[in-house]
């Protein structure tokens, strides 16, 4: 045979085959380690900026390495073996991940750093063991000259990356669980792995294999070691976006996407606010009167949505870019789509763009507590969202930040990037100074800055129907910004300003919204 990447009865040469799968599954496994890592590191661009540099490092000090063994072990057994002990590595990180992610996250390790520990542990070594594949390979290669055999090396490992990479993002990831995935690589390893073996039917091969199938099996059967769930999971999968769960617990019915907590519904009273910060959605109603249209950037679990919709006369548009995160809403969460509410799968930007309609109402809820589409955050983005409200139109920007101290950054420099498109500016807190929490920055169009007394005064006497005095109580008098960056389309630093909250406690206050008589409770996610 000339060259291991011809055909034989349309069978490809084994060390050419074993090329091509040691590029799909390292690939596959790189955006599996994202959606492995997300529910405890977030998404950020610090996990996946430690994801891309450890497995690009364990593959060069893979390549290294193979490349110096080759000429005295590069053999077809070797290569099994190889693809043996990654499928046996897929096996673990399947079995203990959960276990060593959480782990991870308890060390003394800068935030920002701290995902590089579970990253290197669990995806480390078996992406190590596949960059000896292609060096073996091209040892093991009847081409002419180095080059050429190189050469075919490179291109038949880059595109079992490309299909790698694409079938995870648009085929694995939004049809099947993380477990399953993993199986699908361990799989397709190990058959690889059958094939270089055949046709020995040896006692020690048939074990060897028949071992690593049964250790791939047991790691997906078996409960995940150290996996701690809040709640009584209702449903769950991944999504093109996120990891997506609901949960019920002690009567509330929670959405976690990426293990956050996102929208709740108290399942004998769906009407109540349980998250504290959802109340401050209705503050609008208090700048602006005849509401009509009202716009939701961000569905989650659609409580705020649905309760605008049954509660007042209005109309309601609501933009959510996760179809599964729609289809989970009308599934667990009593989402009926109707002539009053509308809901549009697609980008919140791109909607504003194209759409027609003037509102006196805009909620931004999109923002996540580690990763914020920058997009949604810019001078440019809230000029375009201005020129949607009306003459008399209130934007609410629902962000996750610190009001003050260490990790304020980013709530200053969005202040500061909203004054730049809105005539008043104001925010509110939602919980106590000094901690990670949900600020609701409230942006009118109009040049008179209401007081808080005149905010009162139109709280008792406007039919909202929820108790907002905490909320007033809670106005923050003072922004400083002038050491904060404006954010633009060209130049927006989101991770940068986002960075000093990593590793803070993030404080959710819920609790009966009826009346502020009512004990609250805190929540901490991690």
């Amino acid at each position: 045979m000339d060259g291991f990447d011809r055909l034989n009865g349309y069978r490809p040469e084994k060390p050419a085959l074993a090329v091509l799968v040691s590029g799909v599954a390292s690939m596959g496994l790189e955006i599996l380690a994202g959606r492995m890592i997300a529910p405890e590191f977030g998404s950020s661009i610090y996990t996946w900026g430690s994801i891309i540099g450890v497995f690009l490092a364990a593959l060069s000090l893979g390549y290294a390495r193979g490349g110096r063994r080759a000429p005295r072990h590069a053999r077809i057994s070797t290569l099994q073996t190889l693809l043996l002990w990654t499928t046996v590595y897929v096996a673990f990180l399947l079995f203990a991940g959960e276990f060593l992610i959480r782990q991870s996250g308890t060390l003394p390790i800068p935030a920002r750093y701290s995902s590089l520990v579970p990253v290197t542990v669990l995806f480390g070594p078996p992406t190590y063991l596949l960059g000896f594949i292609s060096p073996y390979a091209a040892e093991l290669s009847t081409a002419e000259s180095t080059g050429e055999a190189s050469g075919r090396v490179y291109a038949l490992g880059t595109i079992g990356s490309i299909g790698g990479a694409f079938g995870t993002t648009y085929v694995l990831i939004p049809t099947l669980s993380i477990d399953w995935i993993g199986l699908f690589f361990g799989g397709i390893l190990l058959f690889t792995a059958a094939w270089l073996a055949w046709p020995d039917r040896s006692l020690r091969s048939v074990l060897r294999i028949a071992l690593v199938v049964a250790l791939l099996i047991g790691a997906v059967v078996a409960p995940s070691f150290g996996m701690v769930l809040s709640g009584n999971t209702v449903y769950e999968t991944q999504t093109a976006y996120q990891d997506l769960r609901v949960a019920d617990q002690d009567g509330v019915r929670t959405l976690y996407l990426d293990g956050v907590s996102h929208s709740a519904l108290d399942l004998s009273d769906p009407d109540r606010h349980v998250f504290t910060y959802t109340r401050y959605f209705h503050l609008p109603l208090l700048y602006t009167e005849d509401v009509e249209n009202v716009l939701f950037i961000g569905g989650g679990g659609f409580t705020g949505p649905k309760i605008f919709a049954d509660r007042y006369d209005v109309d309601v548009d609501v933009v959510e870019i996760d179809p599964a995160v729609v289809s989970a809403a009308e599934e667990y969460f009593g989402l009926e789509p109707g002539p009053n509410l509308s809901v549009h799968t697609m980008d919140g930007r791109q909607y504003l763009r194209e759409t027609d309609t003037e509102y006196d109402v805009i909620i931004l809820d999109a923002y996540r507590r580690d990763t914020v589409p920058f997009h949604l955050t810019t001078t440019e983005f809230f000029d375009l969202a201005g020129d949607r409200l009306d003459s008399d139109g209130v934007l609410l920007a629902n962000i996750i930040s610190a009001p003050s101290g260490p990790g304020a950054d980013f709530f200053r420099a969005e202040y500061r990037t909203m004054e730049t498109s809105f005539a008043d500016v104001t925010a509110f807190r939602t919980a106590k100074p000094g901690v990670v929490q949900n600020i609701e920055i409230l942006a009118t169009t109009q040049s008179h800055s209401l007081t808080t007394e005149e905010l009162r005064e139109r709280a008792e006497t406007r039919p909202i129907g929820y108790e907002l005095d905490d909320a007033l109580d809670r106005r923050i008098d003072t922004v400083r910004t002038d050491d904060v960056p404006i954010l633009r389309d060209n130049d927006a630093p989101v991770d940068a300003l986002l960075d000093p909250m990593l590793g803070q406690r993030y404080v959710v206050e819920s609790g009966a919204s009826g009346s502020p008589t009512n004990e609250t409770m805190s929540t901490a996610a991690p």
